[in-house]
């Protein structure tokens, strides 16, 4: 496969009422020298914050798209992704969990595979700061069923960190009826029963707090795949 280019790629920050922790990952963004898409889908200030920021950095390619109706985590994700206009695409957290520079790695492991994942659960990863023991053990849980469900091996599906050649994305992406938390299931595996060449690799993640993520999304995330399954 040819070698990325970071100009070549894109990076997406789905951003769903990110006022409080969005700021302090701004900074790291300008880093970056491919482009960026921030996606604001809520109901508070997370695209004033963004656009009053961006106006100090008129020459960054970044941008914010917002929405007055809320998209769900993987529809804000996947309409970041349709906007994407590089070779390679990527997506991770808005709160920093996953620093630019390890998103820069990742998109360089695109030379090995047409989608590369990273995990928190792989021997060599790097986790300077932990979820608490129930998040971690739902974590376990969650990936258990999707290997039962899916058949899907890899150790980590829900980490916020992925990047992939954006003819996988051309070819799939369609397919994709998730819009919530579930949606990186269903495009890992849409992507695998396409033939493409997933990798996984261990990533340095750290949590910040503050997620919005709680055990109603958890259901949804559990009827969304079970829906996905049996179709």
């Amino acid at each position: 496969m040819p070698p990325v280019e970071e100009r070549d790629c894109s990076l997406i920050i789905p951003a769903y009422n990110e006022e409080e922790r969005i700021q302090a990952f701004l900074r790291d963004l300008l880093t970056f020298d491919g482009e960026v898409i921030i996606v604001a889908d809520g109901t508070d200030s997370t695209a004033d914050i963004v656009a009053a920021f961006l106006r100090s950095y008129p020459d960054r390619d970044i941008r914010c798209l917002s929405f007055a109706t809320r998209l769900g985590k993987g529809g804000g994700t996947i309409a970041g992704m349709k906007a994407a206009t590089r070779s390679c695409i990527g997506f991770c957290d808005a709160d920093g969990s996953t620093s630019v520079a390890e998103m820069k790695r990742l998109f360089s492991r695109l030379e090995s595979a047409d989608v590369v994942i990273g995990s928190r659960w792989l021997a060599g990863s790097v986790i300077p700061v932990r979820q608490g023991i129930l998040r971690r053990f739902q974590s376990r849980l969650f990936n258990l069923i999707i290997r039962l469900l899916f058949g899907l091996a890899y150790s980590d599906t829900q980490c916020g960190a992925k990047v992939f050649r954006a003819g996988v994305l051309a070819a799939v992406l369609d397919e994709v009826a998730s819009t919530g938390f579930e949606f990186d299931v269903e495009l890992l595996w849409r992507a695998e029963m396409a033939g493409y060449i997933i990798m996984e690799e261990p990533i340095e993640w750290s949590d910040r707090g503050g997620s919005s993520v709680g055990l109603k999304d958890a259901l949804m995330m559990l009827l969304g795949l079970l829906r996905i399954r049996v179709q």
